[in-house]
């Protein structure tokens, strides 16, 4: 994974964002030097998405105390996809709390496509996270609701209250997707078998189809992102979504799968949570500092945002985000020894 970044100068991730004329200045910049990038191909897979325009490109930050950042597309609106993934563990998790969504979810990485059936057998019926579709089908499931519209009303409330305003589905991208999820539907019926999802499994898929068709924006994503990294409380609207634990748990989740296969090195290069959408989308957090949404359709094979990679992994240096660079600390006469040997 070739970010580009290795000539930017990073900052230790200790300590508070920069002034704001800075974190604006360095948002136009990561626009600035990825966007006549023309590597990745636009998803094809679901029709509808294969209609988006390749030029598009966003970028938005969010900080946990409101101040917000954007630059190019990041007002222009794409569907969610996988990114709500992670949102709705979150509110799953603060629904029916940390154990039994562990048990009946898991977190480690399969190391296999986000769309595996072979990963679902391999552990014998057990999704092993959130973020791969035989997880993300789970949790859903698990989404509070004796029917599917009560559970829909919880999902799409939940994910509104993130992005601090009512979020609507995409009729045309919604109706692509379900005349082409086949293989969600084989994945819904072998997690009933194992009973890992009960009721209809097909009501399941087409609750999960609908949050995934659900329309957001780059600047959407940075406020959803800003919420996890403010112990999950919108930093725009001042409500509360979802208990501080449930941030912690979920951020975790994020950092060892939110890129699939990609996601260890995703984590070696930026050194953040983060979550890609087959849109194009990226939500990355900073947690205590600030949220991350990036938007541009063309992707790598692993269908992860291939600007939206490269402008992360930039801000992630030159802000100082990665959550694993540090800089040496010495107290007063600390070290002399050691300095002079």
């Amino acid at each position: 994974m070739d970010l580009g970044v290795h000539d930017v100068a990073q900052r230790a991730s200790t300590g508070a964002l920069p002034g704001r004329d800075d974190v604006e200045s360095l948002v136009l910049a990561a626009h600035d030097r990825e966007r006549d990038l023309r590597d990745g191909e636009v998803a094809d897979y679901i029709p509808e998405l294969a209609t988006a325009d390749p030029s598009l490109f966003g970028v938005a930050v969010v900080e946990v105390d409101g101040g917000t950042h954007d630059a190019g597309d990041s007002r222009h609106r794409f569907t969610i996809q996988s990114i709500s993934k992670a949102f709705v563990y979150a509110l799953v998790c603060a629904a029916l709390g940390h154990e039994e969504v562990l048990e009946r979810v898991g977190v480690n990485n399969t190391g296999l496509p986000f769309n595996s059936v072979i990963a679902v057998e391999l552990n014998e019926g057990h999704p092993m996270n959130p973020m791969v579709n035989a997880g993300a089908l789970a949790t859903t499931a698990l989404a509070p609701g004796g029917d599917p519209e009560t559970k829909w009303a919880f999902i799409v409330d939940g994910l509104s209250a993130f992005a601090g305003r009512p979020l609507e589905v995409d009729g045309l991208v919604y109706a692509s997707e379900s005349a082409t999820n086949q293989r969600n539907k084989a994945i819904a019926r072998l997690l009933e078998s194992y009973g890992r999802i009960e009721g209809n499994p097909l009501n399941v898929v087409d609750v999960y189809t609908r949050q995934c068709a659900l329309l957001v924006d780059a600047h959407d994503l940075a406020v959803m992102g800003a919420t996890l990294a403010d112990g999950g409380v919108n930093p725009v609207t001042g409500e509360r979504v979802v208990p501080a634990d449930v941030c912690r748990d979920t951020l975790a989740v994020l950092a060892a799968t939110g890129l699939y296969e990609r996601s260890g090195e995703w984590l070696f290069e930026i050194g953040l949570p983060g979550k890609s959408g087959v849109s194009g989308g990226i939500v990355t957090v900073s947690p205590g500092k600030a949220g991350i949404g990036t938007f541009s359709p063309p992707l790598d094979p692993a269908g992860n945002s291939v600007r939206g990679q490269r402008a992360t992994a930039f801000l992630s240096r030159s802000l100082g985000l990665n959550v694993f660079a540090s800089a040496a600390h010495r107290s007063a006469g600390r070290g002399t020894e050691r300095d002079q040997a």
